[in-house]
């Protein structure tokens, strides 16, 4: 059996995946990292036809000593009802997008899988929960229609009000059973801050509450599936065996390239992973050297907002799997500013034709400069994050048109929406959540 532990346990004390996914923070204030990593054969992602099959395979490896397979396969196949293509741009570079589920952004994996999971075993307890989440853009709404309606669960959803697209809010503020939205008056680190003091507040003790964040361990394992299913596509794609490819994650809190950085220690062969943030630049200048662990920076509001983490949680989980030395070996790193991001979404339009969302473009401009840098010829997949027409705004700026509508967005603006406005403190959470 596969157990956890906290990331500032010194003991290691072990818990199941059970505990792990309903308590989502350790009570240490840590985050849960395996004890180990299942080593999976290449044919389990090589020969399937659709993600779903991914993931009822390699979850299984990890699950299987605490839900039968019988159980397992309807929840992942459930939670991944939607297409993951991979797009070829040129003969090395390739897009991954990861914006077709319902919310239109890559956190659907791991929201509506995590959620299937957590009512799985709140059903089998007799047990509830409070999900505390905090978000910078698309993690809530996806929270939110992920785990709306399942009956033994209910969200409380926090995001920096004002520092979130107009499409992004509306997302966040539109009614669904069981979901509570507030606008909170400061940062998403702010928000992160208030939701990790809940945790460990003696007077919130008696709530049930857990995490739906990447800091929860259940939201990581379904995000480490579409890196495998990526190989799958490419292999069938050019009909012969991938041995490397590099992977170009945007990135903000982490949780995009710990999930990754998983899926490389099940086995995909990775060659090297490049973490594109936008001006919020710890982890990029940690790479480099010229910061230390948790030398961490307030927080920078850019174009490509939902990755605007100026203390990135999972740092925490990749600092403690793989070490400094490691971590600098593997991930290469690099800041993308505004004005190159609309940069580059012009550039992408004209050479391919392709619209991409900014948090998109931030990937493929670091990817350009890496391969400038490095003349490393390995076959790039960069990860396509969230639908460009959640950006109406920002693809106007860029390239003097607006994209595509799409449905699932016009469909919000007939609904209604519900939020309360707190300020940045956690007694003005703990207020509601008493």
């Amino acid at each position: 059996m596969i157990h956890y532990y906290s990331t500032r346990d010194p003991h290691k004390s072990l818990v199941r995946f059970e505990e792990a996914l309903l308590k989502g923070l350790a009570p240490d204030g840590g985050l849960y990292v395996p004890d180990r990593i299942p080593r999976l054969e290449p044919d389990l992602w090589q020969r399937a036809n659709a993600i779903a099959e991914v993931g009822v395979a390699v979850l299984w490896e990890w699950l299987k000593d605490e839900i039968p397979l019988a159980d397992l396969e309807p929840i992942v196949r459930d939670a991944l009802n939607f297409p993951c293509p991979l797009v070829k741009l040129s003969d090395d570079l390739y897009v991954l997008e990861l914006f077709h589920g319902p919310t239109l952004s890559f956190k659907d994996f791991g929201a509506r899988t995590m959620a299937r999971l957590m009512q799985y075993f709140l059903r089998k307890r007799g047990e509830r929960r409070i999900i505390l989440v905090a978000t910078s853009g698309d993690t809530g709404s996806a929270v939110a229609d992920g785990f709306a309606g399942q009956g033994n669960i209910e969200v409380v959803l926090l995001y920096p009000k004002g520092k979130v697209s107009d499409v992004q809010e509306r997302q966040l503020i539109t009614q669904r059973p069981g979901v509570r939205s507030f606008a909170v008056e400061g940062t998403f680190d702010d928000c992160q801050r208030m939701v990790k003091e809940a945790f460990v507040d003696p007077e919130l003790a008696h709530l049930p509450l857990s995490s739906a964040n990447s800091i929860n361990i259940g939201r990581l394992l379904p995000q480490a599936l579409y890196y495998l299913w990526a190989i799958g596509q490419l292999h069938a794609r050019e009909r012969k065996p991938v041995e490397e490819v590099n992977f170009c994650v945007p990135s903000g809190n982490l949780g995009n390239l710990m999930g990754g950085v998983l899926a490389a220690l099940m086995g995909q062969p990775v060659h090297r992973f490049i973490a594109a943030h936008n001006d919020n630049h710890f982890f990029p200048d940690f790479l480099q050297g010229k910061a230390e662990a948790y030398q961490f920076h307030p927080t920078i509001a850019t174009l490509s907002n939902a990755m605007d983490v100026g203390s990135p949680s999972n740092f925490e989980r990749l600092y403690t799997l793989l070490g400094a030395e490691k971590l600098r070996r593997w991930v290469w790193g690099t800041t993308v500013s505004n004005e190159a991001t609309l940069g580059r979404m012009k550039k992408t339009y004209e050479a391919y034709g392709y619209i991409a969302c900014p948090h998109t473009a931030v990937g493929l401009e670091a990817q350009a400069r890496y391969r400038q840098e490095t003349g490393d010829p390995t076959p790039l997949i960069s990860l396509a994050c969230a639908h460009p027409a959640k950006f109406p705004d920002a693809v106007s700026r860029a390239l003097g048109q607006e994209p595509l509508k799409e449905e699932a967005l016009e469909i919000l603006y007939s609904r209604p929406t519900q939020v309360e406005t707190i300020g940045a403190s956690l007694s003005a959470l703990k207020s509601h959540l008493l």
